[in-house]
């Protein structure tokens, strides 16, 4: 028989792995139309701008068959191996997709500095071209949004990062299509493989959010306070509760798994200080949604051993402070 939080997080994944399935099946068939339009238009029209958008819609495609071999890795259950589950593979499969994102982008940086170097001139644009790049635009507005709204509803790291990626993608379209209407009006040879390299850089660069984003989360880091801040008032609102130290929280694909100790009288019984620490659980699950595991460690008051982990509550208190305090 499963606990309320079990059950609950078992339908949170549930829910998840179907908003996922249904975002990478979007994705996949919407960005597979656009690179090949692209990258038939590019090469007909010898556009190097337009062939690395087509390339970058192509690394989408990519993105949404990697998103959908997620769901299958998140849908099993806890194991030996796996005590925690498998929900952590979203975000390692996030970090990953930002390495395709970044290769891509610098390679497309590398080809165009080459066409620069070589002195490659483009050719004025053909309607044609123009056209694909419009459309384009529309499809990303269309597909990003619709990433977005999936993302929030499954408070999901890779469909998120995949929506921040599609919303760059925008932007890249855009950049080709100044790229033609600079050509078109200046018979600027190069405008085209500036183009490239302006969108190169703006792919390395979401790439790399994206991966400190996901690393924040595989180092067990955390860095809103205000969760934090969650565990002072908890502690502070049950009689019998103080000085909450060793405070540590991680994020487990949006569960929180939390740690951190508390002092009570030392003529409490172990009964009492069981009862006191089941209170401050639950006050935390009052003011904090999405919690898999909490543990907490009842200290004697008086006991002023330094510890080498975790927030103390003078830490926790100063916004922005990081630095582990003392127990």
């Amino acid at each position: 028989m499963h606990t309320p939080e079990v059950t609950k997080m078992q339908d949170s994944v549930n829910q998840k792995t179907k908003y996922i399935k249904i975002a990478a099946t979007i994705a996949l068939v919407g960005n597979a139309i656009l690179a090949a339009m692209k990258i038939t238009a590019g090469v007909l029209s010898q556009s190097g701008a337009l062939i690395g958008d087509g390339i970058d819609s192509s690394t989408d495609v990519l993105i949404s068959i990697v998103m959908l071999a997620v769901v299958r890795v998140l849908m099993k259950p806890a194991d030996v191996e796996h005590p925690w589950g498998h929900r952590r593979v979203e975000t390692i499969a996030t970090a990953f997709l930002s390495f395709i994102i970044f290769f891509a982008g610098g390679q497309l940086i590398i080809n165009s500095l080459s066409n620069l170097i070589a002195d490659v001139h483009t050719s004025i644009p053909s309607a044609a071209s123009v056209a694909v790049i419009v459309i384009s635009i529309v499809g990303k507005i269309l597909l990003a949004f619709s990433q977005y709204i999936l993302g929030k509803r499954a408070d999901s790291a890779i469909i998120k990062a995949n929506a921040k990626n599609m919303a760059g993608d925008i932007l890249i379209s855009f950049v080709v299509l100044v790229g033609f209407a600079f050509t078109f009006l200046t018979d600027f040879g190069h405008a085209d493989s500036i183009a490239a390299i302006l969108i190169g850089a703006w792919i390395v660069k979401t790439a790399i959010g994206i991966f400190i984003d996901a690393n924040i989360e595989l180092m067990d880091g955390n860095s809103n306070m205000e969760s934090y801040r969650v565990i002072l008032e908890a502690v502070n609102s049950v009689e019998g509760a103080g000085n909450p130290h060793r405070a540590r929280m991680r994020c487990i694909a949006g569960f929180w798994d939390i740690s951190f100790d508390i002092n009570v009288s030392p003529k409490c019984s172990v009964s009492d200080a069981h009862r006191i620490a089941s209170r401050v659980e639950s006050e935390i699950k009052k003011r904090l949604e999405n919690v898999f595991d909490i543990v907490i460690h009842v200290e004697p008051s008086g006991d002023d051993a330094v510890e080498a982990f975790g927030l103390s509550e003078d830490a926790i208190s100063h916004t922005g402070s990081n630095d582990p305090g003392e127990g």
